[in-house]
């Protein structure tokens, strides 16, 4: 894929009002979704629910892609059409979840790093014969005493920086994605200066490594207190502290960043990105990655009822994908 390709494919996944839905939770985590709601934790459950969220009519006017796990990328609809080529004839960019999951960073306690940079380019020749044209990495910075360290920003954004030349060697739009945790009793300055420091590190990383900026996505934790912090912060203070986090360490060039939800709750997850679009003209267009503020609602409704409630579900997708892309245009009414 030429650099021209792959910019264009970049500036598709952030197209004006329209967002990514993240299904790519591994067969562990969504069998702890699933247990929440008494579904069975099966091949042909993980399918439908996947098929579910995939085929809701005319999602297209709201989700531009969806990051699926490998798993699902292999998988079909129940008429026989793999996901990625439904996903594609329904104008919807197929993406999919690259990193093994993060692991202890020996040296720092409390700290850990995502792996699965071996073999990774063979898998992502792989990927993209199977229909994926971006793919996603997530690493996880933990605020608490004494971290996160410098080593742990350092060794994080290089791993983010290798899986981004590597996808963009493949033809496939880097999503990174530095998640800074909720988890903790930090105040919101406190993320603010963590989320900094691991943007500039971040992009640093990327530069030294010659990524095409213009080809890359940024997936972006917002600047949020502690779940724990006694002090919690309002809406416009959130929105203007992530915004001002993000001008200050995000090159223009890039086509667009996405936000995770982050343990956010659905309405919060969607006030705080309507916001940020109301501050007035920015850089680049923000918009959302959300998979459980984006699935929960639907995923309880198709528990109680997985045949009777299928259409139901799907209209709550639907709607969840309308507001969020409304709150990406500022235009969310609540």
């Amino acid at each position: 894929m030429s650099i021209e390709q792959l910019a264009e494919t970049a500036q598709a996944m952030v197209a004006a009002g329209k967002g990514i839905i993240a299904i790519d939770e591994s067969t562990s985590t969504i069998a702890k979704r699933f247990a929440g709601v008494g579904i069975e934790n099966t091949e042909e459950n993980r399918r439908a629910y996947r098929e579910l969220l995939l085929t809701t009519p005319k999602l297209s006017d709201y989700i531009s892609g969806a990051i699926l796990y490998d798993e699902t990328i292999r998988q079909s609809t129940k008429d026989g059409v793999p996901f990625a080529k439904y996903m594609a004839q329904h104008g919807i960019i197929p993406g999919i979840k690259v990193d093994k999951g993060t692991h202890p960073l020996a040296g720092c306690p409390g700290e850990v790093v995502t792996e699965g940079l071996d073999g990774l380019r063979d898998r992502l020749k792989e990927y993209y014969a199977l229909g994926a044209r971006f793919a996603k990495w997530r690493a996880v910075i933990n605020i608490g005493e004494d971290i996160p360290t410098g080593t742990c920003i350092e060794a994080n954004a290089h791993a983010l920086a290798r899986y981004a030349a590597l996808c963009q060697e493949a033809g496939l739009v880097p999503m990174v994605e530095p998640e800074v945790l909720m988890d903790g009793e930090h105040d919101i300055q406190t993320c603010y200066e963590v989320t900094e420091a691991v943007l500039r590190s971040l992009f640093a990383a990327l530069y030294e490594h010659n990524v095409l900026l213009e080809g890359t996505i940024l997936k972006a934790s917002m600047v949020v207190p502690g779940k724990d912090c006694p002090d919690q912060a309002d809406v416009e203070e959130v929105a203007e502290s992530t915004v001002m986090c993000l001008k200050s360490t995000v090159p223009a060039i890039l086509p667009g960043i996405v936000f995770l939800s982050g343990g956010q709750s659905d309405e919060d997850a969607t006030a705080h990105l309507d916001a940020m679009n109301r501050l007035g003209a920015l850089p680049w267009p923000l918009s959302f990655s959300y998979g459980r503020a984006m699935q929960q609602a639907a995923l309880k409704l198709w528990s109680e009822d997985l045949k009777g409630n299928f259409a139901k579900a799907q209209s709550t997708v639907y709607a969840r994908a309308k507001d969020n892309g409304l709150a990406a245009l500022g235009k969310w009414e609540g």
